[in-house]
């Protein structure tokens, strides 16, 4: 098997320091900032976009940017006149995964943007985050917690992303943060043709949903690229499928054949994903929920920043959508 399946791989923890910390980010209607304080992540999905040539040990070593903090406040507080933007916690690894039980510098930043009253999201799969319940609900008015889940099926969960903790204790986790006033979304992504779009998968996430207490629903399907594609392969074995039919069935949704060039980043057909996006929807406000990406306002802001020396690599929420 690949590395990044094999749950025995313990990764390995280091620093690094960084010269900037946010990076802006337009997609459609929304503007807004990144912050990630990682790199690297310990969840293993074999869905990630966040490999790639930039982070070849993505699964397997994780470092803490451990000036992040520091950096933040820096950035903040040199400020040019003007609005900030909402900050997304965190675009290209996950802020709350195990390096933050060590490093806690999710905790340390999600301070610092609270103390100068700048609205965020942060986006995870984690149940690490509810270490952190007091600190969310404290600024409950301006941000949302946005809970990425793929399936409630735990066999299918264990073969696609087994570094993740299974959905029921999520929902456990959404329930409790709704119910201290703290606004909460989920977002169903990717959903992966022939293994998580079915009515049944789909039906339950939505059903938990409505029962924690959560206001927005969402979700995207996979988009495939070389390496993603790699372990998606790995996957349909581990799933005792019938891999070629699922290889045929693939190539025809996402009109392509083997080998895939490493520059290309594949969507799902259009018209099978208009139809699946109308009728999830549907379903989404049949239950009482919104079928959107929560918004959140930015603030005006009456001090100087630059963002200096921005990495052209930086991941941001274009690759993720």
């Amino acid at each position: 098997m690949e590395l990044w399946y094999n749950k025995n791989s313990v990764p390995t923890f280091d620093n690094k320091t960084s010269k900037s910390i946010l990076h802006p980010f337009t997609f459609g209607k929304y503007r807004g900032h990144t912050l990630n304080v990682y790199q690297g992540c310990q969840h293993r999905c074999g869905y990630c976009y966040a490999t790639y040539e930039w982070s070849p040990e993505f699964y397997d070593k994780i470092y803490a940017k451990s000036n992040a903090p520091e950096l933040l406040e820096n950035e903040i507080r040199k400020w040019r006149s003007g609005t900030i933007e909402p900050v997304m916690i965190s675009s290209a690894t996950d802020s709350y995964q195990p390096a933050e039980l060590k490093f806690e510098l999710t905790r340390k930043c999600v301070n610092i943007l609270q103390k100068y009253n700048i609205p965020y999201y942060v986006f995870t799969k984690s149940s690490l985050i509810y270490r952190d319940l007091e600190l969310h609900e404290r600024y409950k008015d301006n941000c949302f917690i946005v809970w990425s889940i793929t399936t409630c099926n735990e066999n299918i969960r264990r073969c696609l992303e087994p570094g993740t903790p299974p959905a029921s204790i999520m929902f456990k986790i959404i329930r409790n943060f709704a119910n201290r006033g703290v606004r909460c979304a989920v977002n169903i992504d990717p959903i992966v043709p022939l293994i998580t779009d079915s009515f049944e998968n789909i039906n339950t996430i939505i059903t938990n949903c409505r029962a924690a207490g959560v206001k927005n629903v969402f979700g995207a399907f996979l988009r495939i690229r070389f390496d993603i594609w790699k372990r998606m392969k790995i996957v349909f074995k581990l799933l005792n499928v019938d891999s070629d039919l699922f290889v045929t069935n693939y190539n025809k949704l996402y009109n392509f054949t083997d080998p895939i060039r490493h520059d290309y980043n594949l969507r799902i057909d259009r018209n099978y994903e208009i139809d699946f996006m109308q009728n999830l929807e549907k379903k989404i406000r049949e239950n009482g929920m919104t079928f959107d990406f929560p918004s959140l306002k930015g603030i005006s802001y009456n001090k100087n920043l630059k963002f200096k020396n921005v990495d052209k690599n930086q991941l941001t929420l274009t690759n993720y959508v």
